[in-house]
């Protein structure tokens, strides 16, 4: 059965007689009867009576018009739905993000984009960077937003933003209000920090500024995320070095100071395998590319 006989079949279901059934079929009158006998065929059971008086739908027809306009109903909207995945309109994009990029213009990136492809669904996942990584070279995410300047071969990526690292600090500690500070001026506080299996480059690049500075903290407390580490600090159970963009987190009882001679900076790649052949990955790319600047 094929679908070019569902088609023939319900035009004669629709006229009832062999010429005008043709004739809107612009076909001739020999292969539309051949059809019709190669479906009664597959189906097994006779469709039409032909006799002297015309072309009357069997029982067995009756029952199959409503089976063969379903049939070409599906067929018909998983074409468009392909043709619609094909130019990126349609289907499934899996986006990674560490959270910071909450700060850091996702979120308007996303709306704009999800304005131009609104049947487009777009899955997110926070993830820690390494996580991402992994998650990127197994193909269960079609693009991620990370800190980290690792990236895999095959895979391509641009700088979305560039921030400095700045001092996190309760709002009782009495270096809050100073327009900047060194870090040697937090020396013996303990330190609030992303943990290094979450974010493996920049804990130990903290820890390197820190151990530069002569400062080692008598306690490290790691944490999974960026905002943990922020509202330990304003509990006033540490202080951190945390990327600028968190002081838009807005969290009572911590306050953000910058750092003086302190040139890390908190990079942010959008990263996607190179060999995806996948029009909407392309699309956010470019929205990705139009939305965000380095600072």
């Amino acid at each position: 059965m094929e679908f070019r006989h569902l088609r023939y079949f319900l035009m004669l279901a629709e006229e009832l007689h062999f010429g005008r059934a043709a004739q809107r079929l612009s076909i001739s009158q020999p292969p539309l009867s051949l059809n019709i006998q190669q479906l009664e065929a597959s189906v097994g059971a006779q469709l039409f009576n032909r006799n002297s008086r015309g072309v009357q739908l069997t029982a067995a027809g009756l029952a199959f018009v409503p089976a063969a306009r379903a049939l070409l109903a599906q067929a018909g909207a998983a074409a468009r739905e392909a043709r619609d995945v094909a130019e990126g309109q349609s289907g499934q994009l899996h986006i990674g993000f560490a959270g910071t990029m909450l700060y850091c213009g996702l979120p308007q990136i996303m709306s704009r984009f999800q304005a131009s492809h609104p049947r487009l669904r777009l899955v997110l996942r926070e993830l820690s960077s390494t996580e991402q990584l992994s998650e990127l070279l197994r193909d269960r995410l079609d693009v991620g937003f990370v800190h980290t300047p690792r990236v895999p071969p095959g895979f391509e990526h641009i700088l979305v933003a560039s921030q400095p690292l700045v001092a996190c600090l309760p709002a009782s500690h009495p270096l809050a209000g100073a327009a900047s500070l060194g870090l040697n001026a937090l020396s013996g506080q303990d330190l609030v920090v992303v943990s290094r299996t979450v974010s493996p480059d920049y804990h130990e690049r903290i820890l390197l500024l820190c151990e530069q500075a002569g400062w080692m903290p008598p306690v490290v407390h790691e944490l999974r995320h960026w905002l943990s580490v922020v509202s330990l600090v304003s509990q006033g159970l540490g202080v951190a070095l945390v990327p600028q963009a968190l002081q838009q987190s807005a969290l009572a009882g911590a306050v953000f100071v910058p750092l003086r001679e302190v040139d890390v900076r908190y990079d942010t790649r959008c990263l996607w395998r190179s060999d995806r052949d996948q029009t909407a990955l392309g699309d956010f790319v470019q929205a990705v590319q139009a939305g965000l600047v380095g600072d």
